[in-house]
């Protein structure tokens, strides 16, 4: 995950109606190819009486995997435009199933496309995205006569500042992507006049809300 990625920041529902068959849409963040597999069979469990559950996952981590299937619909109409969806939109780590109740009147491959097409992009919308990267914690312990300067310093330049912690002298921790790591040492170095070192205390994940298109 060098790079990061972007998938769904919560799950998400839709539910369409064409001509007579209902499909419903559940999207979902996950981390690993059994949680996707688990997510489906949750699904499954949910609705068992309905006459097809379609879905596509993608995940990247030390390998990248994806899958896809049709669940009994023609081939290519069910599963394929799913993983489309989840492709256009750049998502990975991310789940998406369609469940289909039929409703007794054919609507042909192309309609089916669209109904698959149309209900997974509905849940997607629903989850919304966040992109994701490797992040750092960098500590900095400050004397009372510094901490507020660069307390503000570090706020007004768009640094993600955690909650000071005071006691003989005040410590500052900022949450930062990897990559920023030397340029946060150096920005608390500069608004410091070198009297505040800041130095890598330990590894997170960085999550940010994406806008809808």
């Amino acid at each position: 995950m060098a790079d990061g990625f972007i998938t769904f920041a919560c799950e998400g529902e839709s539910r369409i109606e064409i001509s007579k068959s209902e499909f419903i849409g559940n999207s979902c963040e996950v981390k690993t190819a059994q949680e996707a597999e688990d997510f489906v069979a949750k699904i499954r469990s949910t609705y068992p009486d309905a006459r097809h559950v379609c879905y596509a996952w993608r995940v990247s981590g030390e390998t990248f995997m994806q899958k896809y299937s049709d669940d009994g619909e023609p081939s290519g109409t069910g599963g394929m435009p799913i993983l489309n969806v989840l492709e256009k939109r750049g998502v990975s780590n991310a789940v998406i199933t369609v469940t289909r109740y039929f409703g007794g009147i054919l609507l042909g491959k192309g309609g089916l496309v669209r109904a698959y097409t149309e209900a997974a992009s509905e849940a997607a919308n629903a989850s919304g995205l966040v992109s994701v990267c490797n992040g750092i914690v960098c500590s900095m312990e400050a004397g009372y006569d510094m901490s507020e300067k660069l307390l503000y310093a570090l706020n007004n330049a768009g640094w993600s500042v955690q909650e000071p912690e005071y006691g003989a002298n005040v410590i500052i921790r900022v949450t930062c992507p990897a990559a920023k790591e030397g340029e946060l040492i150096s920005f608390v170095e500069d608004k410091s006049f070198g009297r505040v070192k800041a130095a890598k205390e330990g590894e997170c994940l960085i999550r940010e809300p994406l806008p809808q298109n």
